[in-house]
């Protein structure tokens, strides 16, 4: 008799990935550990060096499929893999991070509780040499204007590995934008909240392993992944005229604070030849104070709705 055909998958897990083999193996192994086992694991390779595919090779998993070309960055590698994603629920892994044994069977069942969910936001451990930070969000779902002003505001923690999305509705919002080096989980949910809410959740169910050639953690372009951003959704520096000169300003002045002066005046540079934001000194320092403010009040709203973040 043939073989009866594999089910298809519940849930697709997209890894993109570049030179992080041994990170990389660490975090499809924490996928091959999950409780939940009807997932398929897509790891689109952007052009490795390091021996990823022979090591990725060696797991013979029929969950595991790999994906090697050059891509352009992490976000088109992303967008290549939500195009093959065959399970009408996906989520996202970042190559240096693990899922906890758990993660794809709770993430399954708030999706399946609530048919109507588009976005769900989960809590995560950030892991940095040996500090161990919970980055907890309260339990909430958000509404569209909800989701747009903590996001501008940046009053909830986001990450990569933290999204799951419905699989139509990335499509329909058009997947990651591969114009996008860094803040891209931010952009990607800023355009989410035009079509949808999204369920924060506070269950811990990964680890963030910061790296070092992490985009995300240097120091260093902060200003113009800002302006970038500000370029993409104008209408932030409209309707919160006081957030964009508060996160120019508090960036330069934590980098002079840190003796880091060179970065600092790169950063006021960067910001005084874009388009998008172009703020002379004066205005950055009536901008740090006006939005600190304002950025305050909005947490203040977002807490006295929702609850403090938890403890």
């Amino acid at each position: 008799m043939p073989k009866a055909p594999e089910p298809a998958p519940l849930i697709t897990v997209i890894t993109p990935t570049h030179n992080r083999r041994s990170q990389l193996v660490r975090a499809v192994e924490s996928v091959l550990a999950q409780s939940l086992t009807r997932f398929e694991h897509i790891v689109v390779d952007d052009g490795s060096t390091d021996g990823t595919a022979a090591a990725l090779a060696e797991i013979r998993d029929a969950r595991l499929i790999y994906v090697g070309a050059k891509w352009r960055g992490a976000n088109a590698a992303r967008n290549a893999g939500i195009e093959r994603a065959r399970a009408p629920i996906v989520t996202f892994l970042d190559s240096d991070d693990v899922y906890l044994p758990d993660r794809l069977e709770r993430t399954l069942a708030r999706f399946d509780e609530n048919p109507s969910l588009e976005v769900l936001i989960s809590s995560f451990v950030s892991v940095k040499g040996n500090r161990a930070t919970k980055c907890v969000n309260r339990e909430a779902f958000l509404t569209r204007s909800t989701l747009e002003r903590a996001l501008v505001s940046q009053t909830i923690f986001i990450a990569g590995s933290a999204i799951t999305a419905r699989h139509e509705s990335l499509l329909a919002i058009g997947g990651y934008d591969s114009d996008i080096a860094r803040m891209q989980d931010r952009e990607l949910l800023l355009r989410f909240a035009r079509r949808s809410g999204a369920l924060l959740s506070e269950e811990i169910d990964w680890k963030k392993y910061n790296s070092e050639n992490s985009i995300s953690g240097r120091r260093d372009g902060y200003v113009e992944a800002y302006a970038n951003l500000i370029d993409k959704h104008p209408y932030i520096a409209d309707r919160y005229p006081e957030i964009p000169p508060y996160m120019i300003a508090r960036q330069i002045i934590a980098d002079a604070m840190k003796g880091r002066v060179s970065q600092a005046f790169a950063g006021y540079l960067a910001n005084r030849s874009s388009k998008a934001l172009g703020y002379s000194l004066p205005q950055l320092l009536r901008g740090y104070v006006s939005g600190r403010r304002r950025r305050r009040d909005l947490y203040d709203e977002f807490r006295e709705k929702y609850g403090a973040r938890p403890a």
